[in-house]
C-alpha cells in the first residue's frame, strides 16, 4: 500500500545537505542548471515507506527554487512504485490536474544509494484539521472527478486489492459481529466495473491547499501528490479510499458524506448501492492492517488525538455505519 501523506510545509526536522548520501547528491547535481547548488534540506513529514525531503536551490541571480527528493530506503517494491509515479507524472503534465513534474527517476538506483525520484515542488500544505472541512470537502470531490476523467494513451497496471476477507486485520478489542458481516461483504466477488484512471492514495494527506486560504472566498485546491499508486479500476476505489480517510480523521459521518460530493461534482460510481457498499467496505478493511503506521504521521502533524486505539474505533464506527446504510 502506498505511504499515506508525506507532503506539506510542516517540517519535522531539519537536514543539512551532507544529510542526502553522497551519490545521491551528485546525482541530483546533474539535473540543475548551470552554475545552480543545492543550498538546504528539510526533510517533509508524514512519510511511512520511503524518505521525503525539500531541497532549496540556489540559482544563478542570488535566488531559490524548491524541489523534492523522494527515496526508497528499505521498501522491496521501490522500483515498481517509483515506475508508476514517472510515468504518471509525465503523463498528467498538461492536463489540467496540479500534480508535480518530473525532473529525473531513478528506480533501480543504479545511480543513487538507494531508488529515488526528484521532482518539481508544489506550493500549499496538507490540511487535517477539522476547521475549514466543509469548504475543503467539495474541492476534493471535484479534483478526484477530473482526475476520473483523464485518459492516458497507455493505461496503467489494473488496481491491486489491498486485503482479502482472510488478511484482514481486525482490531484488539473490536465488535466480533460488526467485523465478521463486514467480512462477508468483500467475500463477494468483485462487482463490474468501468475502469478509470486511478490516483490510488487520493485523501487529504496527500493533497495541498493555500492555508490560510488566499481568497475570501475560501480555500483553494494547490497540488495532488504521491502518484505511486496509479492504476486502472473502478473509480469507487478512490472514492472509498477518500471516504474511509476523512471517516478516521473527521469522524464517520465525512466518509458517508464524501460519496454524495464525489456525485455532485459529476462523478458516476457503481450502479446499485450493494456494489458501492462492496468497494467501501474493502478499503475500510484494508486500512484496519496500517492503523498504526498511519495515526503516527497525524499525530506528528498535529492530531494528537488520533491515536491507534481512537483511529481504531473510528474506523469501526464507520464500517458499522456502511453496513447499516443498508439495512
Amino acid at each position: 500500500m502506498p505511504s499515506s501523506g508525506w507532503w506539506g510545509g510542516t517540517v519535522i526536522n531539519h537536514d543539512e545537505v551532507a544529510a542526502v548520501r553522497p551519490l545521491t547528491l551528485a546525482w541530483v547535481s546533474r539535473y540543475l542548471e548551470p552554475g545552480e547548488r543545492i543550498a538546504g534540506a528539510e526533510a517533509l513529514h508524514g512519510g511511512i515507506t520511503a524518505e521525503v525531503r525539500r531541497l532549496t536551490i540556489g540559482t544563478r541571480d542570488g535566488g531559490t527554487r524548491d524541489l523534492v527528493l523522494r527515496t526508497f530506503v528499505d521498501e522491496e517494491s521501490a522500483e515498481d512504485w517509483l515506475n508508476r509515479e514517472a510515468g504518471a507524472l509525465t503523463f498528467l503534465k498538461g492536463t489540467g490536474v496540479p500534480a508535480p513534474e518530473l525532473v529525473a527517476v531513478d528506480p533501480a538506483a543504479a545511480h543513487c544509494e538507494y531508488p529515488s525520484l526528484l521532482m518539481t515542488h508544489l506550493a500549499g500544505r496538507t490540511v487535517l484539521d477539522d476547521e475549514g472541512l466543509e469548504s475543503r470537502v467539495p474541492l476534493l470531490a471535484r479534483q478526484l472527478v477530473s482526475i476520473h476523467a483523464l485518459r492516458p494513451p497507455e493505461r496503467p497496471r489494473r488496481y491491486v486489492a489491498w486485503t482479502t476477507a482472510d488478511t484482514v486485520v481486525v482490531p484488539k478489542d473490536a465488535d466480533a459481529a460488526v467485523w465478521e458481516a463486514a467480512i462477508d461483504v468483500i467475500r463477494r466477488p468483485a462487482p463490474p466495473y468501468e475502469g478509470r484512471f486511478l490516483h490510488r492514495d487520493f485523501q487529504p494527506g496527500n493533497v495541498l491547499f493555500d492555508a490560510p486560504p488566499s481568497s475570501p472566498t475560501g480555500p483553494r485546491l494547490t497540488g495532488v501528490v504521491d502518484w505511486a499508486g496509479a492504476s486502472w479500476g473502478p473509480a469507487d476505489l478512490d472514492v472509498a479510499h477518500c471516504s474511509t480517510n476523512l471517516a478516521v480523521l473527521h469522524g464517520p459521518t465525512w466518509g458517508l458524506r464524501f460519496t454524495g460530493a464525489y456525485e455532485e461534482a459529476g462523478g458516476v460510481l457503481a450502479a446499485t448501492a450493494g456494489e458501492r457498499q462492496y468497494w467501501q467496505v474493502r478499503d475500510g478493511l484494508a486500512l484496519s492492517e496500517e492503523v498504526r503506521q498511519v495515526s503516527q504521521p497525524w499525530r506528528e502533524a498535529g492530531r494528537t488525538e488520533l491515536t491507534t486505539g481512537a483511529v481504531e474505533k473510528r474506523l469501526e464506527d464507520y464500517v458499522s455505519a456502511l453496513l447499516n446504510a443498508l439495512d
